[in-house]
C-alpha cells in the first residue's frame, strides 16, 4: 500500500508574521469549478465566487495589520496579494488572555485560515451542503521581493 505524504510547502526558517507582501493561491477542493466560469474570455463569478470576493475584501476590517493589493478569482482557484504591515510577535496566549489588539493582528496562516473557514461556511450554508469541502487543504504562497 502506498502512503501519500504531503509536501511541506512553507519555508521552515521563515517567520510568516513579518511585515511583507505575500502572493497567495488558494484552490477549490478537487479543483472543482465552484467560483465562476470564463465566458467570452472574461470571468463571470458565481454566487460562490461573489462570497469569496466579499470576504477577501473584508479581511482588513478584521485584521489591523493587513492591507490588500490585487486579486483575481478564477473558476477553481484564487490569487491575491496580502500585505502584512507590521510585525506580529509571538502569540502563545489563549484567546481569552489576548488583548483585542493581539486578536486583530495575526500571522498569514491565521488570516488565510479564517478566510477559508468563513467562505466555506457561508457557501455551504447557501448551497445547503453542510460540511462539504470547498477548499483544498493549505494554500500556496510566495514572498514578494524574496
Amino acid at each position: 500500500m502506498r502512503i501519500h505524504r504531503r509536501k511541506i510547502i512553507r519555508l521552515s526558517e521563515y517567520d510568516y508574521s513579518l511585515p511583507e507582501d505575500y502572493f497567495v493561491t488558494i484552490r477549490t477542493d478537487k479543483k472543482a469549478y465552484l467560483l465562476g466560469a470564463v465566458i467570452k474570455e472574461k470571468i463571470q463569478l458565481s454566487r460562490n465566487g461573489e462570497i469569496v470576493r466579499r470576504y477577501w475584501e473584508e479581511i482588513p476590517k478584521h485584521f489591523e495589520n493587513v492591507e490588500l493589493d490585487e486579486f483575481i478569482i478564477m473558476p477553481n482557484h484564487f490569487h491575491g496579494i496580502i500585505v502584512l504591515t507590521e510585525p506580529v510577535g509571538a502569540i502563545h496566549e489563549s484567546p481569552l488572555q489576548m488583548t483585542q489588539r493581539q486578536r486583530r493582528i495575526m500571522t498569514l496562516s491565521k488570516i488565510i485560515g479564517r478566510f477559508k473557514m468563513r467562505t466555506a461556511k457561508e457557501i455551504n450554508l447557501m448551497n445547503k451542503t453542510p460540511g462539504c469541502p470547498v477548499w483544498q487543504r493549505s494554500y500556496f504562497e510566495h514572498i514578494i521581493g524574496s
